[in-house]
């Protein structure tokens, strides 16, 4: 037997932020054996990558990556684990190939890590892909700021877009429990901002429950003293119903925010990438929204070069983006990935068009972003200071219209400012994707 408190583990997470979670839950686990955890990658024994394989961009980072990670057997590196979507789709092509990693392990096996790590100490090299029997753990080691985390309340997907590769990778959806979510919830400590993450939120609760519960947790999760705001991320438009737009309203611990990914605006490419809704029923959507919660901040994502998309459906979609005044929008290139529906269809369009396309997005947007942003000017905010920005030499932070990592942020001066507080912060100037302003109290 390995005595692994004696041993250093470290890890690489890739991918979504729904990929953190389940990295700090394997560290949880990891803990829990009384081993030590650490940053420094050269000083880790046992190294595990968490990887990411939803695009052919994330599977090569993730193959470099690894392979990156192997040179560290030069040196303190014993083991090196690899787990998560990439192994848990292309085991077959990934144990045979990558001969550097010791131990495979899928999305829902993190129970097997010591069961592998024993047998490749012996000298093996060790798939135990599939063979996991627990999908939910409710321990964690945040890797985030310790002021916010986020809460992955279910996996998987049904929606099967024809783009995408998440239902083959995380199978069906599966809401998580609501009393386990409310224990993990409450075990995470003092957290400034939850961030509500799954594939679809607005469906929590259906498979489990036979019916949405996403506003009933709601109202638990901000019932928790610990608990000071909770944001909401990927809310599929079709399942936005009176009830959660009334709770969104009515509850103050909710951030008015909501990321909607829609994906496209034309129907007829709508259809073909088989997501629910319409142009119509989207902008419908968002006049509901506004007249009921005047402040809130929408933000969506969207695919360009999907085949067959004409250059008039992209004019559309920009005619959309004027239309809808969203605050912030992320834009993909589409991206054909084998073993989905859209993979075979005919009028593929080139690499370097979809770029075109992604730029010209990005460019209509930004000028909506920097309107919108400018009229903050003069206003006073409240923000949650995140910290330090030692090369602009002041504190940085979000309003409530900023998700972390994918929106802008708020710079400001102040005497002092604490990480995970609140301030009060006089918007002075803007550009298309940040505001910079000081506390009213700065000298």
């Amino acid at each position: 037997m390995i005595d692994f408190s004696q041993k250093s583990f470290g890890i690489i997470s890739l991918g979504c932020d729904k990929n953190r979670v389940d990295s700090e839950k394997l560290l949880s686990i990891i803990k829990e054996r009384g081993a030590v955890i650490t940053d420094d990658i050269g000083a880790a024994q046992i190294l595990i990558v968490n990887t990411c394989a939803f695009l052919n961009e994330a599977r090569k980072e993730a193959i470099e990556t690894a392979l990156d990670c192997a040179t560290y057997k030069n040196g303190n590196l014993e083991k090196l684990v690899i787990t998560g979507c990439l192994p848990q789709k292309y085991i077959g092509e990934t144990f045979d190939s990558l001969i550097e990693a010791d131990l495979f392990l899928g999305t829902n096996d993190y129970d097997k890590l010591f069961e592998g790590l024993e047998r490749a100490y012996l000298g093996d090299r060790v798939n135990l892909v599939g063979y996991g029997k627990e999908t939910y753990y409710s321990g964690r080691v945040i890797t985030t700021p310790l002021h916010y985390a986020y809460l992955k309340i279910a996996d998987g997907c049904n929606n099967r877009c024809t783009y995408c590769l998440i239902p083959k990778i995380r199978g069906k959806y599966e809401s998580y429990p609501m009393e386990r979510l409310l224990e993990e919830a409450e075990n995470l400590g003092e957290v400034s901002e939850l961030i509500l993450v799954a594939q679809d939120v607005t469906r929590y609760g259906i498979d489990l429950y036979g019916q949405k519960k996403l506003r009933e947790i709601l109202q638990k999760l901000t019932a928790l003293v610990n608990i000071n705001n909770v944001r909401l991320l990927y809310c599929y438009p079709d399942m936005i119903d009176e009830g959660l737009i009334e709770e969104i309203k009515t509850n103050n611990k909710i951030v008015k925010y909501l990321d909607i990914p829609l994906q496209h605006s034309e129907d007829r490419i709508l259809k073909l990438m088989n997501r629910k809704g319409s142009r119509a029923e989207y902008l419908k959507l968002f006049n509901v929204l506004r007249s009921s919660i005047p402040e809130i901040a929408i933000r969506s994502t969207f695919i360009t070069g999907f085949p067959t998309e004409t250059d008039e459906e992209v004019e559309s979609l920009c005619d959309f983006l004027r239309e809808a005044q969203l605050d912030n929008c992320g834009f993909f290139a589409y991206s054909r990935e084998p073993d989905t529906a859209a993979f075979n269809l005919k009028g593929q369009i080139s690499y370097a068009e979809k770029l075109r396309r992604v730029k010209k997005l990005y460019s209509v947007q930004r000028q909506i972003s920097a309107d919108k942003l400018k009229k903050r000017v003069g206003t006073t905010l409240r923000v949650l200071c995140d910290g330090i920005d030692y090369d602009k030499n002041c504190f940085f932070g979000r309003a409530y219209f900023n998700a972390p990592d994918i929106d802008g942020k708020v710079y400001f001066n102040a005497n002092s400012a604490v990480q995970g507080e609140y301030y009060n912060v006089v918007i002075e100037k803007s550009d298309s994707y940040d505001l910079y302003g000081k506390t009213e109290d700065f000298e």
